[in-house]
Parts: structure tokens; sequence; C-alpha cells
């Protein structure tokens, strides 16, 4: 019997077998079957089992742009008739492009696979001025026109199959139509996810899969459950299917590592190969492919890399997995076991120090599980906000989610999709950056505009569509200061459109944070939502200056950053003509001596003069400013220390180098006591003299970005690299080079480095390099302000106290 079943605001009418199936996106990919495209939605249904709905009803298209109206009529039956087994049909439509409506040509194709070599062949036909949306992968295409978003929920008709497929799934569907979205429901299923971390063999420095084993695998599922799989002294075929099984038994639906997709799921497959045996983990049972999008897929599964996240980390400059973990606050290096990576060899020879390696690979794997509770939820909405599934997002660059974005609501305006084109980089002047005032300063404010550069694009109309070319007479424009400039104000250009509803959501989400208990599931859904949502508009006005956009247009960045300069000078202005102390100014961002009173109004007349709103984004309990702008470190009330543009953090220097500001930093900080920090530096010092810092401390790590023979000058880590060559050591771009600087004649640092694992004895190290080239430079980089120069920390004398610096 026929009936109809109304589910919150949409109602289905189902057919005697049709079922409605209500489903979470996981995953989207799609096989072509019997010569018809074949889109396979992967998802969990309400009552917790893993289906796929499968969508035979799509079809691949592109869009013609005609020189001109003349080849509307002639262009369609030319290119049915040149075409006639790959293309199913034509037809003319409307569409906006740049602000102007143009007609097109609209080809429906057979096989999406066939697309890129239509795409070139059409574009040759006499008539032809562009080919349009040719380059937009099948199931994204599909996901766009449906309005289907990843990481949501659908609801749709569909019937059972029966056919047998080895899917590692609980029901088969073949939907009647696409699946409907349905926006109201935010709560997550109730997801499983694996954690897992590889450790391989490496006497000879970097591992190979081609020569070196897996050693270690270990897991963490969603539930706490910890599994270790061992190789058999250096035979790892059991160890890698071990995993796969145990991967399948478990069948998660996201599977989680660290630098994953760079390194752990490549190396198994390569390892794999080595005996003949295929990964089978996903649930098609095939083994982890590479995708056009810089990830690795698993059909069926989302594989997330939290390394991709931690990209986007700008506070931590060497993002090992054990300094995200710390920043992040989900586990402390002092809390856990750690070995240096070119060590990791001796540990499994070792059968004393065996069981210390299983742990550390333990350690590695919980600090991925807690990293994954930290940043998965922030995923699932960044993935359903932009519209890329969820192993996709991450990887993806900022400007690219902020692409697909576009991409998403140009389908919904009706405008068309400009192809992507290779540009030259253009400059264009950035936003202000003040100067700052050096020194340790107490009880600073960070007052922070809120979407300042959307509200800007918004106020002012700026958009690629928008904008007035030179020589062109508009008479309504808003004129762009410094660089002129000109936008259209009406009608609403493309930007403003978007960023308008941007805005709008996440004012919607913040106000029904308000109401909800900060400890609920809806709140933390809803808080990671507006997270997202504030990331991709506040990144958009950067997106036109990306030479790689589709939508570029330089003078729109120009023109957003020019009326961003005059706001923040008019905001200095004010802050300075009411009384408030201030320290430093960066983008759309000022740092000021925090009164409560003087803040709390400067914050009101900023919102009435300016229109926009300022708010504070925190307030350091002391902060120590350089006198380079972007360059400084900070204590908040919370106890956590910013640091931001020092040496230190950066990747070329020794560990010992990093250790040693990051300690005078937190002394200085947290202490107030810049004579114990030149204590602890001249106490390292002590012990360096005395050989009691360990050698892998000492190490410097480059990492080689080019073929060795391409490199014109001889830097430290490329000698280092050719004297590992010249010993048998593989090495292969994209490898790390580490080497220790060694008493030798000679003036250039290239003249006396070692390979690391060339130097066995104290007594061959450059003492006096770590001291005067590392130690004390980035000491003296802090401690210079507080009267201690490199003489005086090597003297061990002082010159200064702290309250001659306040």
């Amino acid at each position: 019997m026929n009936k109809t079943i109304y589910l919150g605001f949409i109602s289905i009418y189902l057919g005697p077998n049709l079922s409605q199936i209500v489903f979470w996106l996981l995953d989207i990919n799609y096989e072509m079957v019997r010569d018809i495209p074949e889109i396979r939605l992967w998802g969990i249904d309400e009552n917790n089992r893993r289906i796929v709905v499968l969508d035979r009803s799509f079809r691949p298209y592109f869009y013609v742009v005609p020189e001109n109206e003349k080849y509307l009529e002639s262009l369609p039956k030319e290119i049915e008739k040149r075409f006639p087994k790959d293309i199913l049909h034509t037809e003319i439509s409307s569409k906006d492009f740049f602000g102007k409506s143009i007609s097109v040509i609209r080809i429906v194709c057979r096989n999406p696979k066939k697309i890129p070599s239509l795409r070139d062949d059409i574009a040759k036909i006499i008539g032809v001025k562009n080919v349009l949306e040719a380059d937009i992968s099948f199931y994204l295409r599909y996901m766009i026109d449906n309005d289907i978003y990843p990481s949501s929920w659908h609801v749709v008709e569909a019937e059972e199959v029966k056919e047998k497929r080895t899917w590692q799934v609980d029901a088969i569907y073949l939907a009647k139509n696409p699946p409907k979205n349905i926006s109201e429901k935010r709560e997550i299923p109730k997801l499983k996810f694996l954690a897992f971390d590889i450790e391989c063999y490496n006497q000879y420095g970097t591992p190979r899969p081609e020569r070196d084993p897996i050693i270690i695998i270990c897991t963490k599922t969603s539930e706490g459950e910890e599994k270790i799989f061992l190789a058999k002294d250096r035979n790892d075929r059991d160890v890698m299917e071990e995993f796969s099984k145990y991967v399948l038994e478990y069948n998660p639906d996201i599977i989680v590592g660290y630098n994953s997709n760079l390194f752990d799921w490549p190396y198994l497959v390569d390892r794999c190969k080595k005996y003949k045996y295929r990964l089978k983990i996903s649930r098609t049972y095939f083994q982890p492919m590479p995708s056009l999008y810089g990830h690795i897929s698993i059909v069926g599964r989302a594989n997330v890399d939290l390394y991709d996240y931690a990209k986007d980390l700008p506070e931590v400059k060497v993002r090992t997995l054990e300094n995200v973990a710390e920043y992040l606050g989900v586990m402390k290096k002092s809390e856990r076991v750690l070995i240096p990576g070119e060590e990791i060899y001796k540990y499994w020879d070792n059968p004393k120090l065996r069981e210390k390696l299983i742990e550390y690979c333990l350690d590695d794997v919980r600090s991925i599980y807690l990293l994954a509770k930290e940043i998965l939820p922030f995923a699932i909405q960044l993935s359903s906000i932009v519209g890329l599934p969820l192993d996709i997002v991450g990887t993806a660059s900022v400007g690219y989610r902020v692409e697909w974005h576009l991409i998403r609501q140009a389908y919904k305006f009706n405008e068309l999709i400009p192809n992507k084109v290779e540009r030259p980089y253009r400059p264009y002047r950035g936003a202000i950056v003040l100067k700052p005032l050096p020194g340790l300063h107490e009880d600073i404010a960070v007052l922070d505009f809120s979407s300042m550069y959307p509200n800007i694009m918004i106020n002012y109309n700026i958009s690629p569509d928008t904008y007035v070319p030179l020589g062109e007479k508009v008479s309504e424009v808003n004129i762009a200061p410094e660089v002129g400039h000109k936008f259209r104000k009406k009608p609403d250009g493309f930007y403003r459109k978007v960023l308008k509803r941007l805005l709008a959501a996440r004012k919607e989400i913040k106000d029904k944070l308000k109401k909800l208990d900060p400890k609920s599931n809806e709140y933390k859904i809803l808080y990671e939502r507006q997270r997202a949502v504030k990331i991709i508009a506040n990144a958009t006005y950067g997106y036109c200056g990306w030479v790689g956009a589709r939508w570029y247009k330089r003078e729109v960045a120009e023109a957003t950053t020019a009326w961003g300069r005059k706001i923040i000078t008019e905001t200095i202005r004010l802050a300075k003509s009411m009384g408030l102390k201030l320290i430093y100014g960066d983008t759309d961002s000022i740092f000021v001596r925090y009164d409560k009173d003087k803040v709390e109004k400067f914050i009101d007349t900023i919102n009435s003069k300016l229109g926009l709103e300022i708010k504070i984004d925190k307030i350091y309990r002391r902060v120590f400013f350089t006198e380079a702008k972007k360059r400084y470190c900070g204590l908040l009330y919370d106890g956590r220390i910013d640091v931001v543009g020092l040496e230190a953090v950066r990747g070329d220097w020794s560990e010992l180098a990093k250790e040693v500001q990051e300690n005078v930093i937190k002394i200085i900080l947290t202490e107030n006591s810049p004579s114990k920090a030149a204590g602890y530096v001249q106490d390292v010092i002590r012990n360096l003299k005395n050989q009691k810092i360990p050698l892998s401390k000492l190490i410097i790590w480059k990492t080689v970005t080019k073929n060795i023979d391409e490199y014109e000058v001889a830097a430290a880590h490329v000698v280092a690299a050719k004297k590992l060559l010249a010993s048998g050591y593989p090495l292969t771009v994209g490898d790390k080079v580490g080497y220790i600087v060694v008493k030798r004649p000679g003036v250039k640092l290239a003249d006396k480095v070692e390979p690391y694992i060339f130097v066995k004895n104290y007594s061959d190290i450059d003492i006096e390099y770590y001291i005067n080239k590392q130690i004390v430079p980035v000491a003296t980089r802090i401690l210079g302000f507080f009267g201690y120069s490199e003489k005086q920390l090597l003297a061990g004398t002082r010159q200064a106290s702290l309250s001659d610096f306040f």
C-alpha cells in the first residue's frame, strides 16, 4: 500500500517497494556500472546501521560559452553531431558571469571520465569562446546540484538492493531520487573512530619502505581499546595483515593518524607490495588509494590526517605530534615517553629498551586519539559548512575551502564558475602592522574587530562582479581610499550575498548558544559550527588576491585592505585620544594597557562611530615584545604561553636552542626573573662544556627540497646529504637530513658539518659553535632587553633589575 510520511518540513510519497531512509553522509564516490555512472553515498542511518545509497539518475555536464549569439543555434547541433556516443543532449540556458547575464550551452554527457577529452576537443570548434565547469569532479558536481552536504543528515526515497556485493555495510539502497538535506537536524551519530600510529626500523636515517620494516603498529578505538601489533624481529608481513584484519573487525567510520597521508599510509601500502599483499581496509575491501585532492581515500570511511589541522596553528612552529599535543593540552611532553627519531632502531634491537619503544608508540597513538577528540568536532562542522567530504576538507588549503564554499553558492545564485587560470603573483599592500613598544608589559588587552574584512566587503559591496574597470562610467560607486578602486553600490555583488548569509548564520548560531548549557552536546556542536563559519568568512577577502583563485581579482583584495588600514588608523587615533596606552597593532587588532573603564568606553565609541564591533579577544598577564613586528610572547591568565615569530620556534635550529629560548621565555613571563633566566642559560652552557647535554639535542634538521645535484650553493645540510649518499645511505626529495657541527678547520659552516649518525664522540663536537651561534643568540633575543649582552651571559655578569623595564 502506498503512503505519505512527514519528516519535519519534508513530506515523501512512498511507492509500494520504497522506504524512507534517513542517514548521515560520511563518504561519497562513484563508479561506472554497465556504462552508467553510479553515485555511492556511504553513511550511518538513524538506527546506527552502516549503509550505502546508490543513485544512478545523475549525469555529468559542463557549459560552452559561444563567441556570440549567432552560434547559439548552430553549436549545439555541431557538438551533438561530432560526439554522438559521448553526449546525451544539449540545451541553451542563461547564466550570470562576473556581473553580466550571458547565454550558454549546457553539454550533458554519458561518462564522467570522458569530460577532460571532450572539453579539449570542443574548445577547438569554431564559434566556441570558452568551456566552463568541466574541471569539477563528478561526485562533487552531484552534491552541488542536489544541495547534498557531507557530515550532514539527509532523507531519501529508496529501495533495498538484494543483489550480492562484497561490501562491509548493513544494507544497500537504490535511490529513486537524489537525497534531500535536513538542515535543522544537527546531532552527530555515534561515530566509531580508530587512531593508529606506526614505527619503522631506521638504522640508516629516514626509513625507506623498500628496505626498512614496520616494527610496531599501535591502535586505539573510540571505545578506548588499545592494541599493539609487533613485527617478528624485522619481518613485518604478519603485523600488517593483523592490523588489516583488526580494522575490518572493528569497522571504524573514521580512521585518524598524524601525517598519515604523507607517511603512514603510503609506507604501509608500499610495504604490502613487497609481500604481494593488499591492505584491504576500505568498506569495499580495497587498499587506501591516493586521491586527486592530496589525501588518501579509504572508500566508505573517512581518513582524517590530524596534521592537516595542526598546520592551521601558527603558534606551533615545529608541528611534531608531541608539540601539538602539548599545545592543545591533551598530553604534556613531561608525562610521556620521548625517543629521538633517529634512535628508534636502537630501542628495537635492544631487548631491554624495546618495552620503552612500545610505550613510546602507545603514547603517540594516545596523543592522536586525544587530538581526534579535540579536532574531529570542528572538522565535521567545517565539512558540513564548506561541503567537502571529511577526508578532503582537512587536506584542502584555506583558499580551496573558501573556493568550494563559493562554488556551492554560485550554483544557488545562477553564477557560472570560472576556470582555474595560471597567473603570476602580483603583490598588493596589506594591513597595518605597527612597530611594537619593546620590552615587558603587564595587563595587556588585545582588542579585536569582529569579522572586520567581511563587514568591509559587505558595507562597500566589494566583489569581482561589482568592480568598475578604469574608463567605465557608473553613477553610484564606492571608491576605496588610497588605491581608488571603484565598486558599484547596486545591485548586491556575489561576495556581498555570500558573506551576508555567512554572517547571518553565525549570528543565529551565537544567539542559540546563549540559550544552551555549555556542557551540552548541542552547545559543543553549534560552537564548532560557528567557528567554521567564522574561518570561512574571514578568509574570503584574502582568497580574492590568491593567484590560484577562480574568482581572482587583485583589486578586490587591495581595496579591502585599504579600507581596513583606514579603519585601524582611525581606531589608533581614538585609542590615543581616550588615554589608552598603545603597545602594538596588527591587521584587525590592537594591544593596549588594560584599564577596564577606559577600554569599555573605547569599545562603545568604536561601535558607534565606525559601525563595527570590537571586543576583548584576550588579556595577557604579562607580554614581552622585541623591537620587530610580529615577534612577541605572552602569558595568559590561565597559564598558557603564546609565542609568535621568535627564532627558536622555527625548524632550522637545534633542539637545544629551541629548548633554551622556550625556557628563557617561560622564566621571564612566569617568574619575573631575568636573572634566573640568565642563570639558567649559564647552567646550560656549563653543562654543554661538561658534555652533559645529550648529543641528540645538538642535531640540526633540514629538509632536502630538491635533488642534491640541483643545489647551486653548498649549504650545510646539502654537504651532510652528499656525505650520506657517498656512504651508501639513500636519500630522496622530502627526506630530512640531520647534522652536527664538529671541530674542523674552515670558515663556512658547511665545512664543519657531519651527518649525526657519523658522530660518536663528544670530543668531536664544536662546543663553541653551539654556545656562540645557537644558545647565546636565542637567549639574548629575549634577555638583551633586560641588560644582558652576549659577553655578560658568557661571563656570568648582570646589569639591570626587572623594575627598570616596566
